[in-house]
C-alpha cells in the first residue's frame, strides 16, 4: 500500500454539451482552466456511443488487463476517475470507469475503463484540482505496460 496526503486546490462543476468527445472536452477543461492534475469523484451522462475495455473471447493471460474495446450506444453512465500530467507530452492523462446501462436493453449494465465516448444530450461532472504531491502515471513494464498512478514529492 502507498499512501499520500492530497492538497487540493479548486472544485469545478463541469458541464459537456451535447455531441462533445468527452476526451477532448475534459482536455479542453483543464487546459483553459490551468488545471494539470486532480480527480473526477463522480460524474453523470448520456453517450451517444462509447467504448469500454471488455471482450466476450477467451482472454490468453486471465492476468493481463483486457484493453480490446465493446462499443455501446445510447447508453445512460456513472463514473469517476483521476487525472495526471504528462510534462514530456503537456497533457492530461486520465483514467474514467464508468457503469453504463444500454437503454434499449432494460438498462444492462457494463462496468469498465472508458475508452471513448460522445455525449448525448449531457454530461454532469464534479472536477477537484490536486496541487500537490506531483501525480505522474509511469508505464510498469513488469505489469503488461500498464500505467499506474503514483504521488512524487
Amino acid at each position: 500500500m502507498r499512501t499520500h496526503e492530497l492538497k487540493t486546490g479548486r472544485s469545478f462543476g463541469v458541464n459537456f454539451d451535447h455531441g462533445e468527445d468527452f476526451f477532448q472536452a475534459l482536455a479542453d477543461f483543464c487546459r483553459e482552466n490551468e488545471v494539470r492534475q486532480g480527480y473526477i469523484p463522480m460524474f453523470l451522462a448520456a453517450f451517444a456511443e462509447t467504448e469500454i475495455a471488455g471482450t466476450c473471447q477467451r482472454v490468453e493471460d486471465p492476468a493481463a488487463p483486457v484493453r480490446l474495446p465493446v462499443y455501446l450506444e445510447k447508453v445512460e453512465a456513472v463514473g469517476s476517475g483521476t487525472f495526471s500530467y504528462a510534462p514530456e507530452k503537456n497533457e492530461t492523462v486520465p483514467h474514467i470507469h464508468v457503469t453504463v446501462g444500454l437503454k434499449q436493453h432494460s438498462a444492462l449494465a457494463y462496468s469498465s475503463h472508458l475508452i471513448s465516448a460522445k455525449v448525448q444530450y449531457l454530461t454532469e461532472m464534479l472536477v477537484t484540482e490536486v496541487l500537490a504531491p506531483e501525480m505522474r502515471r509511469p508505464v510498469h513494464s513488469e505489469l503488461w505496460d500498464v500505467p499506474l498512478l503514483t504521488f512524487e514529492s
